[in-house]
């Protein structure tokens, strides 16, 4: 990893609250009220708790948030006298559950509903089938406790693409990102930005909610960039896909001129491709930043000018070994009165 590249420690959030779930994408109604929305879901992992409603309890997951799809409503109000249907209700509400979720627009009897009240239960009610309930809450609940790190530097989307600019403080990536903005690329974040782990290998950024879209610009101060530059200018979150580390140009360094050779950083166990690019004044850092992320497109669709390049410049060694004539040196070998 670059050395300037110095992510914080992973942080996990520890816990949520069940009335969080009602912010998310499952478009969930609490039955119960504000009964049980303050109670805590301290795991990611959604459950199915047909075992423990059949009386096995051994390897139940309680603190999970329980999922009744078709299988649990039918087993319930179709297999089970009233008696039972409610002693296995209350078995599972005993072990302080911190919610219950009903999906494809399933609705519990009064008595069971009352059960939950005794038990400070929350009773969500989604239309969603459970497939579709299974994946959006899984993921509404994977990003709430993904690990998240922050980084030093200045996010941009150039292009479609996420390009996270770091370097030693005052190399000017404030700078380089607000020239982006002016050119018509979006801001996402800048001197602090959250990256969290989506599944194994997606790194998802944003700024703080402190910062937001403030710029610090030195010798001119604090801008707010959506203001100033339009809603167009900035995006809330965006994908991490290079990182360009920014570094005073050394005379005395051998940087990469074929771009053969393609670094990486660790974030988080993510390989993130990287490239170094000096500076010095008067290089128009803000051109080749949207190069970057053009060629990046490029390699995305799989074309790749450096190796076409080296392939190129291979063949037509093996051409010359052979002794075969060179090739015309001019590109073009008849300019057709062309004076222009």
């Amino acid at each position: 990893m670059p050395t300037s590249i110095k992510p914080s420690a992973p942080l996990v959030k520890e816990a949520i609250q069940v009335r969080e779930l009602l912010q998310g994408p499952v478009n969930l109604e609490a039955v119960t009220g504000e009964v049980g929305l303050d109670n805590l879901i301290t795991d990611k992992n959604l459950h199915r708790p047909q075992l423990a409603l059949a009386g096995f309890t051994d390897l139940f997951t309680y603190y999970r948030v329980q999922l009744f799809g078709n299988t649990e409503f039918f087993y319930l109000l179709k297999s089970l006298p009233d008696d039972k249907r409610k002693e296995a209700f209350r078995a599972v509400c005993a072990f302080n559950v911190p919610c219950i979720v009903c999906a494809n627009g399933h609705v519990l009897p009064p008595d069971l509903v009352e059960i939950a009240h005794e038990h400070n239960v929350a009773i969500l009610l989604t239309p969603y089938d459970t497939a579709k309930t299974i994946y959006l809450l899984g993921e509404f609940l994977d990003d709430h406790f993904s690990e998240q790190v922050t980084v030093h530097g200045s996010y941009v989307d150039v292009y479609g693409v996420g390009i996270l600019f770091v370097g030693k403080s005052g190399i000017g990536k404030s700078e380089i990102a607000l020239d982006l903005v002016e050119r018509g690329h979006r801001l996402v974040a800048d001197d602090i930005a959250v990256f969290t782990k989506k599944r194994e290998s997606i790194l998802m950024g944003t700024g703080t909610s402190l910062v937001s879209h403030f710029m610090e610009i030195r010798g001119l101060g604090v801008i707010d960039v959506p203001k100033m530059f339009g809603v167009r200018s900035i995006r809330y979150q965006k994908r991490l896909e290079i990182i360009v580390e920014l570094e005073v140009f050394d005379p005395s360094r051998e940087y990469n001129r074929t771009g053969l050779e393609e670094g990486t950083a660790d974030i988080m166990g993510v390989q993130v491709p990287t490239v170094k690019l000096p500076i010095f004044p008067g290089k128009n850092v803000t051109v080749i930043s949207e190069t970057i992320a053009l060629n990046y497109l490029l390699k995305t669709y799989g074309y790749n000018a450096s190796k076409v390049f080296a392939e190129r410049l291979e063949a037509e060694i093996m051409r010359k070994s052979k002794g075969a004539k060179p090739y015309e040196q001019r590109h073009v070998t008849y300019f057709q009165s062309d004076d222009e």
